[in-house]
């Protein structure tokens, strides 16, 4: 029987959790993006 490779599951469970957070904090920072874009004042329109 094979032995198991702890050090490969490790990594892949890191390499998991970094991609669900990067993902987290991609949908945060569109979220303020769009939230900053949408309460900006419109700009003076010229007479």
């Amino acid at each position: 029987m094979a032995k198991p490779n702890y050090s490969f599951e490790k990594r892949q469970r890191e390499l998991a959790k970094k991609k669900k957070q990067d993902e987290k904090d991609a949908k945060k920072r569109a979220e303020r993006e769009a939230a900053r874009t949408d309460a900006s004042p419109p700009a003076p329109e010229p007479e």
